[in-house]
């Protein structure tokens, strides 16, 4: 809470005041068929404790926030989001509905009317609280598997059917150390025999104490020919309060060495050239680059440097936007693997059918997207950060699958 502005959060808590007020106009229509009088005045005293308990825990944890440990600030932070968002949604849908439904109704009396609507309002409301609660408590770890054929005009022969898995925006610190948790994840991956895996950045939310434990649980990972990384704008540290810039540098190089550790090799700006069946290809790394406010740490030339023109190559780098920036008929990378979105954690993923409200905000989102013979894939990400849910975008293991393009 400390992050946001003090003007935001007292917003935050007039806004969920204001809703709650309406709520409970249409919450008094309801409770008029309840025949005892101590059972209507226990709902009241419920619903008022619930939302001045949850409007003096926003301003507590304002003030209070740097007071907890940061693995403590993390799962409170996480918890009060979903609290908020699991409140506030449905309510403002049943106040929507049942006020629609009121203005438009000229069927019925004003008395049963008013009875009719908040229950038509009321169910209106529990529907989308019954998703939420589905999105935090199953949806978050129900990993889902997206296999991809992307067709190349000029492939190598060598090259047809090189397997690659994708994840990204891990957020270990998320899972609170629940190793178990990805035990399914890391069984798929092996199960689909890829010849390389990439990570593409935010392993942790931003400390390297988030890593305890985990090496055991990754380095069970197995590709043929190699597993590569690179750095999310999460793994610098930079969203943190920092004792000295030694402490927030030794951080980083625990992180480093954690791939280390787990047998990735993490790309800093360069690339390696990769013997695959005979054939040399690319594996190109970036440090994070993003648009404003996201630093630029990425240095795509440096990368390239020495890298013969002609090489097929795959690009690895956070955030989607590096693309059109610096990718696109700059240079003549193949394929960029990227993550970063989550595809907001949020949105409609049917077959080849999707939306999020991110859209709005990243123009390459999720899944994959052509230009000329250039290709972007963005992972909808392994983790979670900030709402403790996934709703109709589950945590994405990408399966890659090269082949000749048939002219």
């Amino acid at each position: 809470m400390r992050s946001y502005p003090l003007y935001i959060i007292i917003l935050l808590c007039l806004l969920i005041l204001i809703i709650d007020v309406v709520t409970f106009y249409w919450l008094l229509s309801i409770t008029q068929l309840i025949p005892f009088s101590f059972l209507k005045i226990l709902i009241y005293i419920f619903f008022w404790l619930f939302t001045i308990g949850l409007i003096s825990s926003i301003i507590f944890l304002k003030v209070n926030l740097n007071a907890f440990n940061p693995h403590r600030k993390q799962l409170i932070t996480s918890w009060l989001y979903g609290l908020v968002i699991s409140s506030l949604i449905p309510k403002l849908i049943f106040i929507i509905f049942s006020t629609i439904i009121s203005i438009t109704n000229t069927f019925l009396s004003d008395a049963v009317s008013l009875i009719v609507v908040s229950f038509m309002g009321l169910f209106a409301g529990f529907l989308p609280f019954f998703i939420i609660v589905y999105s935090i408590f199953r949806a978050l770890y129900r990993f889902k598997t997206h296999k991809v054929t992307i067709r190349f005009k000029k492939l190598e022969n060598d090259l047809e059917g090189l397997k690659i898995v994708h994840i990204s925006d891990l957020h270990l610190g998320s899972f609170n150390f629940r190793y178990h948790i990805l035990d399914r994840a890391i069984l798929t991956i092996n199960e689909l025999k890829p010849d390389f895996i990439f990570f593409t950045g935010d392993l942790v939310n931003n400390y390297a104490w988030e890593l305890k434990g985990w090496s055991t649980v990754f380095k069970q990972l197995k590709a043929t020919t190699g597993k590569f990384a690179v750095l999310g704008n999460h793994d610098y540290g930079d969203y943190s309060s920092w004792k000295s810039k030694k402490a927030k540098l030794t951080n980083q190089e625990i992180l480093h060495y954690f791939y280390k550790k787990i047998d990735f090799k993490l790309l800093l700006n360069e690339a390696d050239i990769v013997n695959f069946k005979n054939t040399n290809i690319a594996i190109v790394g970036v440090e994070n680059w993003g648009l404003p406010p996201f630093k630029q740490y990425g240095d795509l030339q440096k990368a390239l440097t020495n890298v013969p023109k002609g090489l097929f190559k795959i690009l690895l780098s956070h955030d989607p936007s590096h693309w059109s920036k610096e990718v696109l008929e700059e240079t003549d990378i193949a394929l960029t693997l990227s993550g970063h979105t989550h595809g907001m954690q949020a949105g409609i993923s049917i077959k080849s059918k999707k939306w999020s409200p991110i859209k709005y905000k990243y123009k390459h989102w999720a899944g994959l997207y052509k230009i000329k013979q250039q290709y972007l894939y963005v992972n909808r990400g392994l983790g979670w950060l900030g709402y403790p849910g996934r709703l109709g975008m589950r945590p994405e293991i990408t399966c890659i699958t090269l082949k000749k393009k048939i002219i």
